[in-house]
């Protein structure tokens, strides 16, 4: 089987869920937050990103700032940190994720993302956010074991 949205009863595994964590030294609540932070050096636009009202609002901050140089090499691995932090900050979440073995997790959208997750419409895209999850959700399961 493969879970191919994060919605209703699998929201749990969007980064727009609400989960409290602490990134950077910044408090964000959701993994949004950290993510969209994480992409600039800047602390004043940290600080907006961090106290965005909204994940979606966030999102929309961090497409405007400044990126570090090297972001492009390692937005990967900081994805990997943020839901490393999400599921090991919130047992809750890290039960519903772990129910989810042994589904593909794909992060099935409608706005063309086809680098983050699959495009619905072309089922076309590299689903690094799921495969994040998979490769998280393992490395729990192997330490639960």
């Amino acid at each position: 089987m493969i879970i191919n949205e994060f919605i209703s009863p699998y929201r749990f595994l969007s980064n727009f869920y609400p989960t409290p964590m602490t990134y950077l030294g910044w408090q964000c609540p959701t993994s949004e937050h950290a993510f969209q932070l994480a992409k600039t050096n800047s602390n004043v636009m940290q600080r907006m990103i961090a106290h965005a009202s909204s994940p979606s609002s966030a999102k929309r901050i961090g497409r405007r700032v400044e990126l570090r140089p090297d972001w492009e090499k390692v937005k990967l691995r900081i994805m990997k940190e943020v839901v490393i932090l999400k599921f090991t900050s919130n047992a809750d979440i890290t039960r519903q994720l772990m129910m989810t073995y042994p589904h593909e997790l794909q992060e099935g959208n409608n706005w063309n993302d086809t680098y983050w997750g699959v495009d619905l419409g072309s089922r076309q895209g590299e689903n690094h956010l799921g495969r994040i999850l998979m490769e998280v959700r393992e490395m729990i399961r192997v330490i639960r074991v």
